[in-house]
């Protein structure tokens, strides 16, 4: 029988991700139950993530993968951060607000992080934190990826996470960073598929 490990998040895109990530483990892949009610009130990524798969893993028992992550711009001095999600009440609103903020500013330099934490039953197993390099566009580009997606151009690629492939994106992507440093960790804890 498989081992099962729960996303903890109800971000679908997040969800997505993660399945293509996960997929070359023999793992059963589950999202976060409805009824798990999570206040991410850490200070960082890694607590914020720290904190989301030790609550999932120790109400279900289950192995947990959680993620925080954001986008952090140099100029408004490293928001919207780990209230990325919360910026706003949409992504087309928060990818609005966080253009408007900048209209002023030359410097358009920013990162994504991701920190990834995997828990069981209430321990932390596994935690890494990935980071992208980038530039905020004027204007949004592409049509692939959800959130900030199309207003982040990767450095050295010219393409906005918006306007790659998924392959792409996991190569260049946070999330894709942090969860190289992951793998071997994953390794011995899941057999691949």
């Amino acid at each position: 029988m498989k081992t099962s490990l729960i996303i903890a998040t109800r971000n679908q895109g997040k969800i997505k991700e993660f399945r293509e990530l996960l997929s070359e483990f023999n793992i059963n892949i589950l999202s976060q139950p409805d009824f798990i009610q999570i206040n991410e009130n850490g200070n960082t990524f890694a607590e914020n993530a720290r904190i989301k798969a030790l609550e999932v893993s120790g109400i279900t028992g289950e192995y947990s993968l959680a993620d925080d992550s954001g986008l952090c711009v140099d100029s408004l001095n490293g928001a919207p951060g780990i209230y990325s999600s919360r910026y706003a009440s949409t992504d087309s609103e928060r990818i609005s607000k966080l253009l408007n903020e900048l209209k002023n500013f030359e410097n358009r330099k920013a990162r994504f992080n991701a920190a990834i934490c995997i828990a069981k039953k209430g321990k932390v197993i596994l935690e890494v934190e990935g980071k992208c390099e980038g530039l905020i566009t004027y204007l949004p580009r592409g049509s692939n990826g959800f959130g900030y997606d199309p207003i982040f151009e990767v450095l050295e690629t010219g393409l906005t996470f918006a306007e790659m492939e998924s392959e792409k994106k996991k190569t260049y992507g946070h999330r894709g960073i942090a969860f190289k440093l992951l793998k071997p960790g994953l390794n011995k804890l899941f057999e691949i598929g």
